[in-house]
C-alpha cells in the first residue's frame, strides 16, 4: 500500500535589499545572500536584525533560517 501523505517543502522568506526571496533551504551562506542581492561578495553583507541592529558578516558565515520567526520588523540583509 502506497502512502498518500504529501511531503511539503519548508519555505523561508528572506529580505535582501528590500526584495523578498523564498527559499526551501534552512541555511543560507553569505555568498548566496550577495548573489541574490545582485552584488559581489567583496562589497560585503550587513545583517539587520528585528531590532534594527546591524552586523557585518564574515564571508564564510552561514545563517540558520528559522521557521515562523516574525517580529515587529523583518530580519534582512543589505550590501555592506
Amino acid at each position: 500500500m502506497e502512502s498518500t501523505e504529501k511531503h511539503h517543502e519548508a519555505t523561508f522568506v528572506v529580505f535582501i535589499e528590500g526584495k523578498e526571496h523564498t527559499l526551501s533551504q534552512e541555511i543560507i551562506t553569505v555568498q548566496e545572500i550577495a548573489c541574490l542581492g545582485g552584488w559581489e561578495l567583496s562589497v560585503g553583507v550587513i545583517e539587520i536584525d528585528h531590532d534594527n541592529n546591524e552586523r557585518t558578516l564574515g564571508a564564510e558565515e552561514k545563517i540558520d533560517l528559522k521557521h515562523h520567526h516574525s517580529y515587529g520588523k523583518k530580519h534582512r540583509w543589505k550590501r555592506g
